[in-house]
């Protein structure tokens, strides 16, 4: 009798703390990295925001979606690909 009485509390447990899980991944997502726009109070150079989204796509799918991590990964191409302009002199 008190197995079961442990085993059912723990499984309250267990599936009162998930939400609260679920709520911490989505809070560690850079907002500002996966919209389409850049933040207005965050002003980054290129070499800072390269190393954030790389940050981010090490997170990786514990805690973005399939898609976001594609749209991560084309921002940090598209950083890659401006940052060579800027080297070559805007060619």
């Amino acid at each position: 009798m008190k197995k079961i009485a442990a085993i059912v509390m723990a499984a309250f447990l267990i599936s009162a703390t998930l939400p609260a899980l679920a709520q911490m991944t989505k809070e560690e997502k850079d907002q500002c990295l996966l919209a389409s726009r850049n933040c207005a109070n965050e002003v980054d150079s290129i070499q800072k925001r390269m190393k954030k989204l790389q940050g981010e796509i090490k997170k990786g799918k514990k805690v973005y979606s399939a898609e976001e991590l594609k749209k991560l990964n084309e921002k940090l191409k598209e950083a890659n690909e401006l940052l060579k302009q800027i080297e070559e002199g805007g060619n």
